[in-house]
């Protein structure tokens, strides 16, 4: 072996260590022993956990369904008023965070908010004692969550949509089949993956949220981590915790994967596009509607509400202080997204060169902690960090003891191991554009690979190595859980300080992090929508 092969696998490798340390921990958690405070939470705590995790990911998927399914059947099938502008806006509300939306659903529909107050402000017809069902509960999480959530289910389904293959549709609908039966028969069936792996990320999210569900008082396993580790100081029973939800994450990301090999079995796209039909009167009026009510609920209303509370009270420390949180922010996202890209590109140019056992089990692991809660990678990682302060600290005693943990080290640590993914598939669907043609032609003419990846490869792939670190530092900014376990003290990001006000009942005045998050996130929202 030469020594630049031992050297990419030795890289990729170690570009492994940020996931594979915090996952060895939460394991080996599962096998340590069962102290009073973990005894307690198996006995009275842990099954309602789990039933209440599984309620709210079974709700949040069937809701995200349908919004999903029936908004992509719509944009691809038929054609009414708006629907040019309507298919691309359905992605936007993926550039919102769920824990903002869960803060402003909150403060609009609980008992004292504006909707009530101004229904029963109305009076007469029995209206005055006028109640909703209260938004802050496991089915409010839900809905939030769905509204939010459903584009991933929207995107791959429309994908899904437009390849398949127009001849059936013209056959069935010569054969005298109705649109409903021929979605219900023909479409969906073949669909079937795309919408199990839409589902399957849904239901990702959802077991990985922490704002809404904390905001809304619905314990799951996620409030049950972070209060044990952080109110009760129990570190040892919190992995634990955390554990039994890397297990479900675990069999969602193999229930993800198995549905990909269905997705050979879908016809070729013909050379014709299907035919898209053209709806009139009221069945425009109402597809229209059916695609408008997620984009409203998602976005637009959310939004809308967040620009008026920061035009009429905004952030008191908008100011020098705002301008730290904007720094603060700024400064690990940047850091964070650099290595991310950095770590994507060697992953990638090893999968290239050296497809080996090594490489490959490397990189899967590499790329495994976007599907990974960023709580349990938190945890998990801040006892390794913290012992290898300590050894630093006995080494050394001149300098500081909190090293890593009590800087911003440990945070882009995390970040690295949460959002690797995404810069990894962005710059391997680059690399894989370029024909390996040109890299055999180029070492025929005695390029070295560094050569080569400077003169041919990196020129290439010069705009998705920019999207690649613009989707990683947008979802750093947008990264809740983790951050609040692993900041260094008195550190505050835009999106602590929304949980911050939030949590204190301040939306108002958490509106302006809020929205500077939600500008920031629109801007991959939209190339996304642009590429779709």
């Amino acid at each position: 072996m030469s020594n630049q092969a031992r050297i990419l696998d030795l890289g990729t490798l170690l570009i492994a260590i940020p996931v594979a340390l915090p996952l060895i921990i939460v394991l080996a958690a599962l096998f340590g022993p069962a102290d009073e405070v973990w005894l307690h939470l198996r006995e009275y705590l842990l099954t309602e956990y789990i039933l209440n995790t599984l309620s709210l990911m079974l709700l949040t998927g069937l809701l995200a369904g349908i919004f999903g399914i029936s908004t992509a059947w719509l944009s691809t099938r038929y054609t009414f008023a708006g629907h040019r502008w309507v298919a691309p806006a359905l992605v936007l509300p993926l550039a919102l965070p769920t824990y903002v939306a869960g803060y402003v659903y909150a403060d609009l529909l609980e008992v004292s908010g504006p909707v009530q107050s101004f229904i029963r402000g109305i009076g007469g017809w029995g209206v005055s004692e006028f109640r909703l069902p209260p938004i802050r509960s496991l089915p409010g999480a839900a809905l939030v969550m769905a509204v939010v959530l459903y584009p991933y289910v929207y995107l791959l389904v429309r994908v899904n949509l437009e390849s398949q293959s127009s001849s059936l549709t013209d056959a069935s609908r010569t054969l005298g089949v109705s649109d409903f039966a021929l979605l219900r028969r023909v479409t969906l069936p073949l669909a079937r993956p795309a919408i199990a792996g839409g589902l399957a990320l849904v239901l990702m999210e959802t077991a990985a949220e922490f704002g809404v569900v904390e905001h809304f008082g619905v314990a799951t396993l996620t409030t049950g981590v972070f209060r044990t580790w952080l109110a009760m100081g129990e570190r040892s029973a919190a992995l634990q915790l955390a554990a039994w939800l890397f297990l479900l994450v675990i069999f969602l990301v193999a229930l993800e994967q198995a549905t990909r090999r269905g997705q050979r079995f879908n016809l070729a796209t013909p050379d014709k596009p299907s035919r898209k039909q053209q709806l009139r009167g009221l069945a425009s009026g109402l597809a229209l509607t059916v695609c408008l009510l997620p984009i409203i609920l998602g976005f637009i209303l959310p939004a809308g509400l967040l620009l008026g509370y920061a035009v009429e009270t905004g952030d008191p420390l908008l100011g020098t202080r705002f301008i730290e949180f904007i720094k603060n922010s700024l400064f690990v996202s940047t850091i964070a997204a650099g290595l991310c890209v950095v770590g994507a590109m060697w992953l990638a140019y090893a999968a290239r060169l050296r497809p080996n056992v090594t490489v490959r089990y490397g990189i899967r692991v590499a790329t495994l902690g976007y599907a990974i809660p960023g709580l349990v990678l938190a945890t998990g990682a801040l006892l390794p960090l913290t012992a290898i302060d300590q050894w630093l600290a006995g080494q050394f005693n001149s300098i500081n003891s909190l090293v890593i943990t009590g800087t911003v080290a440990g945070l882009v640590f995390v970040y690295i191991a949460r959002f690797m993914t995404v810069a990894f598939n962005s710059v391997q669907g680059g690399l894989g554009q370029i024909h390996p043609s040109l890299d055999a032609a180029a070492r025929t003419l005695g390029a070295s690979p560094g050569r080569l990846f400077g003169r041919i490869h990196l020129p290439l792939l010069t705009s998705t190595i920019a999207y690649a670190g613009l989707l990683s530092f947008i979802d750093v900014i947008k990264e809740l859980p983790a951050t609040l376990i692993m900041r260094p003290f008195n550190f505050e990001t835009l999106a602590t300080r929304v949980y911050r006000l939030a949590a204190d009942e301040r939306l108002p005045e958490a509106s302006t992090a809020a929205l500077f998050i939600l500008a920031l996130s629109l801007i991959p929202t939209l190339l996304l929508a642009r590429r779709k």
